[in-house]
């Protein structure tokens, strides 16, 4: 690993090359930070990995884009603390998840189950990518209906006319 590090950080020339020290800086701020602390663990490492495994199905309603087991928030301590008191008083997994749902509404969870108030959520994207692909050939439907159409031929009047009008310009 740290060949490959100074091997991305060296230039042909042997010289720091900057973008890639930028970018390699870039990349390590979005390692994610896991934000429980020791003195929250549990001391049985089994039921502790089961907190950490529901953590992670677990959204932080703070953050909204973290599971309790990445965001640092006040809110998010509390709910990593319920889980591992649920988890030591000997509750399911299952019955630690309904408790916290129950508690915060089907929006605590990353994965929301699929029934009739999460249904615009599940079906959303499908709906969205649907009207996409039909206003896409609509667009194509109407710009092969609306080809130009070719002139009519000209009269015999326009035609004596195009040839005196092109006499008199001398062509």
């Amino acid at each position: 690993m740290r060949r490959v590090f100074k091997m991305a950080l060296k230039r042909r020339t042997g010289r720091l090359n900057g973008a890639s020290l930028v970018l390699l800086c870039a990349l390590a701020w979005t390692v994610p930070a896991f934000a429980v602390n020791p003195d929250e663990m549990l001391k049985d490492p089994a039921q502790e990995y089961r907190a950490r495994e529901l953590g992670k199905d677990l959204r932080c309603l703070v953050c909204q884009n973290q599971s309790i087991d990445d965001s640092d928030a006040d809110l998010a301590k509390d709910l990593r603390i319920i889980v591992r008191e649920r988890i030591s008083a000997g509750d399911s997994d299952a019955a630690v998840k309904k408790f916290v749902v129950d508690r915060y509404g089907d929006y605590v969870l990353l994965k929301p189950p699929f029934k009739a108030t999460t249904l615009a959520l599940w079906l959303g994207p499908f709906a969205l990518f649907a009207g996409a692909v039909a206003v896409v050939l609509g667009f194509y439907r109407r710009r092969r209906s609306a080809a130009p159409v070719p002139p009519p031929p000209l009269s015999a009047d326009e035609k004596k006319r195009l040839e005196k009008l092109l006499k008199e310009t001398g062509r």
